[in-house]
């Protein structure tokens, strides 16, 4: 085999940007396309994904990438900006190979690929060189015992992939991706094919699959919730805010729906039922029923420490909605609003009553979905207060809940118009580019041991 002059590890490139030679920043890389050759040779990478701007996910071929370091990647030429669509023979290998179950050629047992090396040939073709794994607790030589967790660097040939369709654990690929933001989570999980989307999605924390649902289409929040036994995807409901779970819920069967509202904690099943009870479309049913209440005797250092809470929104925390007791929805009467503006303007010891904000109308929960738009844009609001015929508050519709119920259903999918079909192979050859940068990703990251 020809020399190799340049070897980088692929958990060390996912999330790092991507940059064209001017230095102006194209988008992060998001996972890296090899594709399988005859079984006496390795698998070819024959390009990169890259997450651009609008969450787009494109395809970079490795003809394109003039540098690959510890911190930056740098690629050259013109970038097809087509979403990336994964093609027959491709194999994406953070998605696909992280976490799966290999066979060492040798018999002496199995393990699960934590990283794969990449190096580079010298005709300027990238393969896979190395895989690191952690040995599970086969037998070895002479029937010894392996220690459970052992981490090995292995050449390409010493492994003996299982099928790719075989259950393949997600918690290299979770890891490696643990700061990405929910939405942009949500959207790695719809390019991936059913199985390992539902694969990646179990192996998060409830906390943070909640957040990644709300996220993600309805039909493949059902798919996920489904693929979950009751009794956890009643947890990760309960995280949910209860108008995102009472959507969720709406897309079950009866039976589901109302089995799963049993398992959950009193509580919340309570505060997503009453938003089951409206009607598509009314300030109801997209309401969250649990904003920042506070009573007018209450102070602006109170009301500051009640909107800093983390889990709020900024839209939910923009605003302190104050009511007569009690101060859980639905309340006492209803009496008006403090913008977070005139808390930050206000002495701390100021009741909120004297600075109270009365002069915009409360919806009524029947209120139709273009009514609540047309009140938000009236009035430069990010939130605002929905009472029912006796006047308490009952929740607060936020600008982002409207934009939900506005925008198509396939919004988080949509993209460009259909263009003409690219052709043109994938694949194709081009000249290698020679241009190559100094690389310091000589080894993985660590994980409880080096890779020597």
């Amino acid at each position: 085999m020809s020399s190799k002059s340049t070897k980088v590890f692929i958990a060390r490139l996912l999330g790092l940007d991507v940059f064209d030679p001017l230095g102006d920043r194209l988008g992060r890389l998001r996972d890296v396309v090899v594709i399988s050759r005859l079984a006496t040779k390795p698998a070819q990478c024959v390009g990169v994904v890259v997450e651009v701007p609008g969450k787009r996910r494109v395809f970079v071929p490795m003809t394109r990438i003039q540098a690959m370091e510890s911190g930056q990647i740098i690629c050259t030429g013109l970038v097809n900006m087509r979403r990336f669509i994964q093609r027959g023979a491709e194999i994406l290998v953070a998605a696909e190979l992280f976490d799966r179950r290999v066979v060492f050629a040798d018999g002496s047992g199995n393990a699960v690929v934590e990283d794969i090396g990449l190096a580079r040939e010298r005709n300027g073709d990238w393969i896979i060189s190395d895989y690191y794994v952690r040995r599970g607790e086969p037998a070895g030589l002479l029937g010894l015992r392996r220690a459970r967790g052992e981490r090995l660097l292995v050449s390409w040939d010493s492994i003996v992939h299982t099928a790719l369709h075989e259950p393949q654990a997600a918690s290299t690929y979770v890891a490696a991706h643990d700061e990405m933001k929910p939405a942009d989570f949500a959207d790695a999980l719809h390019e991936m094919n059913h199985k390992r989307r539902v694969e990646v999605a179990s192996e998060l924390q409830d906390d943070r699959l909640a957040d990644v649902l709300q996220e993600m289409p309805d039909a493949e929040q059902v798919q996920i919730l489904s693929a979950l036994d009751m009794e956890r995807a009643a947890d990760v409901l309960e995280e949910m805010d209860p108008d995102d779970a009472a959507d969720l819920l709406s897309e079950l069967s009866e039976d589901t729906k109302h089995a799963l509202l049993e398992l959950m904690e009193p509580e919340d099943a309570r505060d997503v039922r009453r938003l089951l009870e409206y009607a598509e479309g009314t300030a109801g049913s997209m309401m969250t029923p649990v904003p920042v209440i506070l009573s007018p005797e209450a102070t602006v250092a109170e009301a500051l420490a009640a909107v800093r809470r983390e889990e709020l929104s900024p839209a939910l925390a923009s605003t302190v909605f104050v009511t007569r007791p009690p101060l859980e929805a639905p309340t006492g009467r209803y009496l008006g609003v403090v913008h977070i503006q005139a808390l930050l303007r206000t002495p701390p010891p100021e009741p909120l009553g004297n600075i109270l904000d009365s002069d915009v109308e409360p919806l009524d929960d029947m209120a139709q979905v273009a009514e609540v738009a047309r009140t938000l844009a009236s009035y430069n609001l990010t939130s605002v207060a929905v009472v029912n015929d006796a006047g308490r508050l009952v929740g607060a519709v936020t600008v982002d809940d409207v934009l939900d119920h506005l925008l198509p259903d396939d919004w988080r999918t949509h993209d460009d118009p259909p263009e003409s079909p690219d052709l043109e192979p994938r694949h194709a050859a081009e000249p290698p580019v020679t241009a190559w940068g100094p690389a310091d990703t000589t080894k993985p990251p660590a994980k409880g041991a080096s890779h020597g």
